[in-house]
């Protein structure tokens, strides 16, 4: 997964043709802890699919600001730059990653 920060974010995320998986995420969130390792298998099992990211918010408050950040964990899908579907706190626990592979490919 790509290390996002306010340097890259533009040309890793808002340039970037196709999709990207941005996971908005911090050390000190226990729900993004234990989401985890569901993250980072459903990026092993789509390599190749999309560019998958990462963004630590502790130390990007403003950037993820920027982006409607409001809550953690929050996983969200850009399409040739262009936000395009947001899995908020509330989705996730309701969807669970299931729901973030349907959207994956449903997008691609």
């Amino acid at each position: 997964m790509v290390e996002l920060n306010k340097e890259n974010f533009e040309a890793e995320v808002l340039q970037s043709k196709g999709i990207t998986f941005v996971d908005f995420w911090s050390e000190k969130c226990e729900p993004c802890m234990a989401l985890m390792p569901e993250v980072l298998k459903f990026v092993e099992k789509n390599a190749g699919r999309a560019k998958f990211c990462k963004l630590d918010t502790a130390n990007n408050k403003r950037l993820a600001i920027s982006q409607r950040v409001m809550g953690l964990p929050t996983l969200v899908f850009y399409k040739d730059g262009e936000k395009v579907f947001t899995f908020d706190p509330a989705a996730i626990d309701a969807g669970g990653i299931a729901a973030v592979q349907a959207k994956l490919d449903e997008l691609v």
